[in-house]
């Protein structure tokens, strides 16, 4: 029999206020090490948290864009447990009442097949510090220090349901959180810098069982890794099923170096947190002005944005779905449809040319050089027959390096395309005339010698005759 993985996970995505959930600390990343550490933050006595309204309002726009329940009435609680970067000695959270509720979100995997994932609950919670380990040759071998910086940086957990069967959907479905907060503007979502963490819980059992026992593999910070965890581990559970053993209940670590996931220590439950409401601390109540003057802002969101591409531009499922992974991409489609009244033709360039453009200059489109207006002027250029595909790319290689916009790289060039049938029709002649032993062999059949002709019309007009007016031109003159 099959073993069938049950995956659940826990993203914590950093909220982008400027100040921290409880303290008025800033949270810009990268100031030198303890330096945005308040009182508040490090709980020190005497001091009191008090609540940033920013963070209730992201959290509650999310809950909103996941179709999800908004919460009338929230609690935060203290999550005790001892660590070196936890100065208070516990956690505040949330745990019984937490301020989103059940809402559920739509996956799309490579091979188009889609699925409805639960997501459990979202709720407030600040970070902890972060340790920086060292290690060096000599006694003791190392050093541990604690930054506090990032100490009561604002954090929505975002918990789904056990819904998740492989890792590709572990993976798709990260992606569209990811993709979500940083499309509603609640978070930059910049894995780099632990703005968007996944914890993954990963069991296995035979289709129809129940779950199985779970590990957590902790503070994934890459799509890449976190596939490759789960794949680790499920594999690593599945060899110690079938080989008699029993999976244990424990927090692991996923190394990158070695492709393995480690156990750091036991799973704790609940109760080992003696979870209890923060006495400092009063109920979240909502009402639903206030909710509704929190959303109203929200933009078209990512899936009915994808819908509208589909059904008003008439481009594929795939497309669209790439088109819509940002609002900037979004936006940049629409600006060259606005501009060239094409929607294939503007779809194709910005995911083909322009989106491998970005992947190897590592920028996002935003940044990118070629504008939305010198895309269009490209694309008119084709429209109107000045330029072939192939010169296209030529051009669009030239604008992207800074030489100009369309019209005035393929001036400084010499780019435009070959549409005088009378010069086509001289430049056949020649090449039917020095070539007769191919005609003949064409004319006795054999079609796959028509590709030798259109190759060398096309190196004779170094590129750019028009490939339809070559064609069609051929095909009579090859007849006789």
């Amino acid at each position: 029999m099959q073993w069938e993985p049950v995956i659940g996970l826990e993203i914590h995505t950093q909220l982008a206020t400027e100040s921290k959930i409880f303290s008025g600390a800033s949270t810009a990343f990268g100031a030198e090490p303890n330096t945005q550490a308040c009182a508040i933050d490090l709980g020190l006595p005497g001091v009191l948290p008090v609540l940033n309204l920013g963070a209730v309002q992201r959290a509650v726009q999310f809950g909103r864009a996941i179709g999800a329940e908004i919460a009338p009435r929230s609690v935060f609680a203290r999550k005790n447990y001892f660590y070196p970067d936890l100065p208070k000695g516990y956690q505040i959270s949330q745990y019984e009442l937490p301020i989103v509720g059940k809402g559920k979100l739509e996956i799309v995997l490579d091979d188009g097949s889609q699925r409805t994932i639960g997501v459990t609950r979202a709720h407030l919670e600040e970070d902890a510090g972060k340790s920086l380990h060292e290690t060096f040759s000599g006694a003791g071998g190392g050093l541990t220090g604690i930054d506090l910086n990032r100490a009561g940086t604002p954090l929505l957990e975002i918990v789904s349901e056990p819904d998740l069967r492989s890792a590709e959907e572990a993976v798709a479905y990260a992606r569209k959180i990811h993709q979500l907060v940083r499309w509603i503007g609640i978070s930059d979502g910049n894995m780099q810098e632990g703005s968007f963490r996944v914890d993954a819980n990963v069991s296995v059992r035979r289709p129809g069982a129940p779950f199985g026992t779970r590990a957590e593999i902790k503070n994934i910070n890459s799509f890449r890794f976190l596939q490759r965890a789960i794949l680790f581990e499920i594999e690593r559970q599945i060899e110690l099923l079938e080989d008699g053993g029993t999976v244990v209940q424990e927090t692991r670590l996923y190394d990158a170096d070695k492709d393995e996931t480690r156990s750091m220590r036991s799973k704790e439950e609940a109760n080992d947190y003696r979870y209890f409401p923060d006495p400092d601390l009063l109920p979240v109540e909502l009402d639903e002005s206030f909710v509704e003057e929190a959303t109203a802002d929200l933009p078209e969101l990512p899936d009915a944005m994808r819908h509208r591409f589909r059904d008003a531009y008439g481009i594929n499922d795939a497309d669209a779905i790439q088109l819509t992974s940002s609002r900037a991409t979004a936006a940049y489609f629409e600006q060259v449809v606005d501009h060239t009244g094409d929607a294939k033709l503007a779809a194709n360039w910005i995911n083909g040319s322009l989106a491998a453009a970005l992947n190897k200059a590592g920028l996002e489109i935003s940044d990118s050089p070629l504008s939305s207006g010198q895309l269009a002027g490209l694309i008119k250029r084709i429209q109107d027959n000045t330029l072939s595909g192939k010169i296209a790319k030529q051009v669009f290689e030239a604008i992207w390096a800074g030489e100009g916009d369309a019209d005035q790289v393929i001036e400084a060039k010499g780019l435009k395309q070959i549409t005088d049938s009378g010069a086509i029709e001289q430049m056949i002649d020649a090449i039917i005339a020095a070539n007769p032993q191919q005609v003949e062999q064409y004319r006795a059949g054999k079609e796959k010698v028509f590709g030798f002709f259109v190759g060398q019309v096309m190196k004779q007009s170094q590129g750019k005759a028009n490939p339809q007016q070559v064609n069609d031109l051929l095909k009579v003159k090859l007849q006789g």
